[in-house]
């Protein structure tokens, strides 16, 4: 059954979407975005099938009824699962054999009567509407053929049942169409939700990116920019000047480049955090694991070198989140944390044998885990790598790595 589908409401981008109706032969087959409600209507359908063949083929096993149909009716049992098997690529030639085979078992012997109604449902989904009606009905008539060739000849029920049959047919088709285009509606709705929600995220991020840099670019602009302004002048002037006007203006220039110096000691302590103001790094992460976590080890390995600011912010960050959590959550025994200075690269790690939990699906406890997500997106913004490893009863570790070389400071900016 093909009737046409109601468009769906527009999409957060502005573009309006169609659910789409189910394709030919998605009942028979099989197709693409099943949902399992539907999956199951599929599955009872193809039992139906056999089970019907199955009675009306029980008497020739008997010995009730002409033997002959038992070849054809393997012949379409075996027609009917490969079209199932291969998903019915070319629906309209698999049906027509399917059909032409149920055809020459109905001339055999009345009782495939039964067999018409699973196939009704193949003629509404896997054929166009303006085919499917007249197939169901050409069915119906050859039904009621086969029943008018019984004792008692033709009655009223026996032209009742078949028809109705195909009525039952038709409207449960027409539900399960409407099912189909409400469950493919939802899900592009919930499609879109995701994508809006990815995209406000992101656009979020960006203008707070944009924000801080148009803040230090002022802030720049009327210190830093100015008081290096103001040297140049001074020089130029000194240049030119006596030799009283000359130490003067040496001395003013001294006085504005440490006026300068200590704006700019005022914008990286804004930007780093206490702990790195008075300590190198593998001294402030002794002390954030000592204050932190007083059981956990801390090791260093290499031989440290000077590092971005914004590369030692994360790693401070990391191990101040990811201890906090074995702390509050991992109920661990041991935990450690490793600071590698490697050839072009860092490393922390950071180790216990806590409860551990599934990545992906959250900790064990319920708890949220917003603070490791935004440290991995910190990292990456950095140039680096964040992976987390654990499971159940097995402790987690994390393992950070960030550049140290050239393009440390390009990946930071």
């Amino acid at each position: 059954m093909t009737p046409t589908s109601p468009s769906a409401p527009a999409t957060a981008t502005g573009h309006a979407r169609v659910a789409p109706r189910p394709p030919a032969g998605a009942l028979a087959a099989g197709g693409d975005g099943d949902v399992p409600s539907l999956r199951l209507v599929r599955l009872a359908l193809h039992a139906a099938f056999y089970a019907l063949l199955g009675v009306a083929l029980a008497p020739a096993l008997l010995g009730r009824a002409p033997a002959a149909v038992l070849p054809v009716g393997a012949v379409l049992a075996a027609a009917y699962g490969a079209g199932i098997v291969r998903r019915a690529g070319r629906p309209g030639a698999w049906l027509a054999a399917v059909t032409g085979l149920w055809l020459v078992l109905l001339a055999m012997d009345r009782g495939f009567s039964y067999v018409a109604f699973p196939l009704f449902f193949l003629f509404l989904h896997a054929l166009p509407v303006r085919w499917a009606h007249p197939a169901v009905a050409a069915a119906t008539a050859a039904v009621v053929a086969a029943q008018g060739g019984a004792p008692g000849g033709l009655t009223v029920a026996r032209v009742i049942g078949p028809v109705a049959g195909a009525c039952v047919a038709i409207l449960t088709a027409y539900g399960y169409a409407a099912l189909y285009r409400e469950s493919r509606k939802r899900q592009l709705l919930i499609d879109d939700l995701v994508r809006t929600r990815d995209e406000l995220a992101a656009a979020q991020r960006e203008a707070g990116r944009l924000a801080e840099r148009q803040r230090l670019a002022r802030e720049i602009h009327d210190t830093l920019a100015q008081g290096l302004s103001s040297i140049v002048l001074l020089a130029r002037a000194a240049e030119t000047a006596d030799a009283d006007a000359a130490r003067a203006r040496v001395r003013e220039i001294g006085r504005t480049a440490s006026d300068n110096l200590a704006e700019a000691r005022r914008f990286v302590q804004e930007l780093t955090p206490p702990a790195l103001e008075d300590a190198p790094l593998p001294e402030a992460l002794r002390r954030v694991t000592a204050r932190t976590l007083p059981t956990a080890a801390f090791r260093l390995d290499g031989e440290p070198c000077p590092l971005p600011v914004e590369t030692e912010v994360a790693l401070l960050r990391l191990t101040q989140e990811a201890l906090a959590n074995v702390a509050r959550h991992a109920r661990a025994d041991h935990a450690a944390v490793t600071l590698a200075y490697l050839d072009g690269q860092v490393t922390l790690d950071v180790y216990d044998d806590g409860v551990g939990f599934a990545p992906g699906h959250g900790p064990a406890d319920g708890r949220r885990t917003f603070g490791l997500h935004g440290m991995r997106e910190r990292i990456a913004e950095l140039g680096g790598t964040l992976v987390v490893e654990s499971a159940p009863g097995e402790g987690t570790a994390i393992a950070a790595t960030l550049p140290t070389g050239p393009g440390a400071l390009e990946a930071a900016a």
